[in-house]
């Protein structure tokens, strides 16, 4: 019997990466990734180019039979009407737009409550309000990383840009429909903008998406960007199919050709790679570190701490965010000239706390608390306790006090968190495991070390290939168990310096 091949596309910050899998068991078959370039800005084509070297890589798509793509979220995609790319796209971990998000908040936040009793729950603070307002229209508050704070960023500073624009869209929609064959067309001519298309979990970071009622709000889309004229991808439920690959790309050997899934952002296709269920919580250390629960219905945090999105399945995805992840262990490698085992020993040599030394690890800013112009600092330095070892322990700790901080945040949100799931990059640490269930508070499921987010991919490509209700039950392997007494005082410690 012939095995029927489908492929998961992650298409991250840092790389492209492009796994070819058996549709019926998950099992990888081929795999193929390329690096990104650096910064907080990119050409989307250097996206298309790592694509193409990533997908040889792997031996080529011709015989898979269908495809999706998990994206990097928030990154903004302007299309003219030749669907040529604006200008580079600027990416979820550029701050530029700060003040811009400060100011769409003001603007929701103007106007008194309501006086019909609607908005009695509502701060009397403006800008509280503001941030609240924007919880409810669209489930999140607004911070740099969103879409919708990057788009009036262009309006008004880049208005011969802005004034081209025919189309916005995320990185995975401007993926997928580059494989489906689209792309910039000769002057005189206008692209297929209306053949974009996204889905929910995507959609809910742009800021201008509401996806408990599934729709686009364009309303605030216009009090951003000054105007709505403008094409915005089709938004697909969890198994609709986007459209069918160009052949010349991917599947040029199955009959039919190969489908293109709806996709989704990172994190919702990380949590279907995981196979997650409601009371799971995933913690992912990479560029940036995420804690993300799976929520049945639509989560609204009045605190304006935690983002409301979409997952890839027709639920919600809590999710708190910091920018920065794993490498707030990087910068502890470079300040003490050592490598990844080195700090895990020098680390070990300390004790909970650091003898009194804390890292508040906010080196390019911060999302979560939401602290754009923040840099790190260290506090409670002595002449007794200012040793390389202690260093290393700050460093550590700091990195899984800011994940116990989403944590606390989404667990106020009434999750009730049954199992925690460790992955990403910086999982491999050795400090971070023997660390983490004593700073999280709780045992610590430790995932086989894959690319969750390209194995989400793959299986959403089954599960609309497939035609089910459910997505295929691949089996996930758990590599072992974290155990550890609780440190309540190390986050306790942190706590009071961050304020």
């Amino acid at each position: 019997m012939t095995r029927i091949l489908v492929a998961g596309i992650d298409t991250s910050t840092q790389s492209t990466k492009v796994r070819v899998t058996d549709a019926a068991t998950g099992e990888l078959v081929r795999f193929g990734q390329a690096k990104h370039p650096d910064g907080t800005s990119c050409d989307p084509n250097a996206w298309w180019d790592a694509f193409l070297e990533a997908s040889a890589q792997a031996g080529g798509l011709d015989d898979v039979a269908a495809l999706a793509v998990g994206g990097q979220q928030h990154g903004m995609v302007l299309l003219d009407k030749q669907g040529r790319v604006v200008r580079d796209a600027l990416l979820w971990n550029d701050t530029r737009s700060a003040p811009d998000a400060e100011r769409l908040i003001a603007e929701l936040g103007e106007s008194a409550k309501a006086a019909d009793g609607s908005e009695d729950d509502l701060s009397d603070d403006p800008t509280m309000r503001g941030r609240q307002r924007w919880v409810r229209a669209v489930g999140s508050s607004l911070v740099a990383s969103l879409t919708i704070t990057k788009i009036v960023w262009v309006a008004k500073n880049e208005p011969e840009n802005a004034a081209r624009v025919a189309a916005v869209c995320l990185p995975h929609d401007w993926l997928s429909w580059r494989i489906a064959g689209h792309g910039p067309v000769a002057d005189g001519e206008t692209a297929d903008l209306a053949a974009l298309f996204t889905d929910r979990s995507d959609a809910s970071g742009t800021a201008y998406f509401d996806s408990a009622a599934n729709e686009y709000r364009m309303d605030l889309f216009k009090l951003a960007f000054g105007r709505d004229d403008v094409t915005l991808p089709r938004v697909l439920g969890p198994t609709e199919t986007g459209a069918v690959a160009d052949p010349a790309i991917a599947g040029k050997n199955v009959p039919g050709g190969c489908i293109i899934a709806p996709g989704g952002g990172d994190n919702a296709m990380a949590s279907l790679g995981l196979n997650m269920g409601v009371g799971d919580v995933s913690i992912s250390l990479g560029t940036s570190g995420v804690a993300a629960a799976i929520s049945p219905v639509p989560t609204y945090d009045m605190t304006a701490s935690v983002t409301g999105f979409a997952d890839c399945t027709g639920h919600w995805l809590p999710l708190a965010c910091t920018i920065n992840g794993s490498r707030i262990a990087d910068a502890g490698r470079a300040a003490l000239g050592v490598s990844y085992d080195e700090l895990a020993d020098l680390a070990a040599q300390s004790v909970p706390g650091a003898e009194g030394i804390t890292l508040i690890p906010y080196f390019d800013g911060e999302r979560t608390p939401n602290r754009p112009d923040a840099t790190a600092t260290l506090h409670g330095m002595t002449l007794r306790n200012t040793t390389r070892a202690n260093i290393a322990r700050a460093f550590v700790e700091a990195l899984l006090c800011s994940q116990r901080d989403c944590l606390e945040l989404v667990k106020g949100l009434g999750v009730d968190v049954k199992r925690i799931l460790l992955i990403g990059g910086g999982a491999k640490s050795a400090a971070v495991r023997a660390y983490a269930p004593s700073i999280l508070g709780m045992d610590v499921l430790l995932p086989k070390t894959d690319e969750y987010v390209a194995i989400g991919a793959a299986r959403q490509a089954a599960w609309v290939l497939g035609g089910k209700a459910e997505p295929p039950a691949w089996e996930l392997t758990i590599e072992d168990t974290l155990t550890g007494e609780p440190t309540p005082e190390v986050y306790a410690q942190y706590a009071k310096y961050r304020g």
